[in-house]
């Protein structure tokens, strides 16, 4: 059996920049055992799996441990791929998800996706969580699917090194640390041990929870965050009731066939 195998940079204009996600089109849903060996062996943060059909567009997400409820990234890659090589054209696609619907729309600027917003709530914090964070110490600690750790400065969230191996087994997704920005509204890096993902590069989801705070907080509707890993990007959020409309492109670095 041949599978075709993209790999794309998303949240990216160019090559080497953004957050890359290997994307597979089916014909049809192969054993989960199956998607979940071919997320590992690509050992990208995620592999998006889609299935087209007369009706819908079926989509999803394997880190490689697990298979996840949402991820910005894979379904921008996802879209890219959808758009370039397997003959869509319509203005928007719609994805069914494990998060619901998702709808995604090719624009000059590249694709905008509509995504739920997640509100970050208070929470017991849990004596490993600032184990990780070591000597740092934070202005707010809150909960969405992931523990969101408000610093005080840019240089704060830049100079981190947490230690991933007190992460491992907090009963959340991940961690994701944020400070209000200069040449953008908010900045942040996103952490995810247990799923095999120490730094994730640009993560749009984290994004949906981000979004509406940095948003309340600022009182902006439309706001930019930059996430400072290693290879970076930038992600423009729009605050719509309860949604969050994220923007960014996509770039194809790589394409093949998988021989199983």
């Amino acid at each position: 059996m041949k599978i075709k195998l993209y790999q794309v940079d998303a949240f990216a204009n160019k090559v080497f920049e953004g957050n890359p996600a290997a994307v597979c089109p089916l014909e049809s849903w192969l054993d989960d055992y199956l998607l979940q060996k071919i997320a590992e062996e690509n050992n990208l943060s995620e592999t998006a799996f889609f299935v087209q059909t007369d009706n819908n567009i079926q989509l999803r997400w394997f880190t490689p441990l697990e298979e996840v409820e949402l991820c910005g990234h894979a379904t921008l890659a996802a879209a890219y791929i959808l758009y370039q090589y397997c003959n869509y054209s319509a203005p928007s696609a719609i994805f069914d998800t494990k998060s619901g619907q998702l709808v995604v729309t090719k624009i000059e600027q590249g694709f905008s996706m509509d995504f739920p917003a997640s509100i970050l709530q208070a929470v017991d914090v849990p004596a490993a969580l600032l184990l990780g964070l070591g000597k740092v110490t934070a202005q707010r600690i809150l909960a969405g699917f992931d523990y969101v750790v408000v610093l005080s400065s840019v240089k704060e969230v830049i100079e981190l090194n947490p230690d991933f191996s007190q992460w491992l087994d907090l009963d959340l997704r991940g961690v994701v640390v944020t400070a209000q920005g200069s040449d953008v509204d908010f900045v942040s890096r996103c952490f995810f041990p247990k799923l095999r993902v120490n730094e994730d590069p640009v993560t749009g989801s984290a994004h949906c929870e981000l979004a509406p705070y940095w948003g309340k907080r600022l009182g902006l509707s439309v706001l930019s965050g930059r996430q400072l890993s290693q290879r970076s990007g930038i992600v423009h959020c729009k605050l719509i009731e309860d949604r969050v409309i994220l923007t960014g492109n996509a770039v194809e670095y790589m394409s093949g066939e998988i021989n199983i």
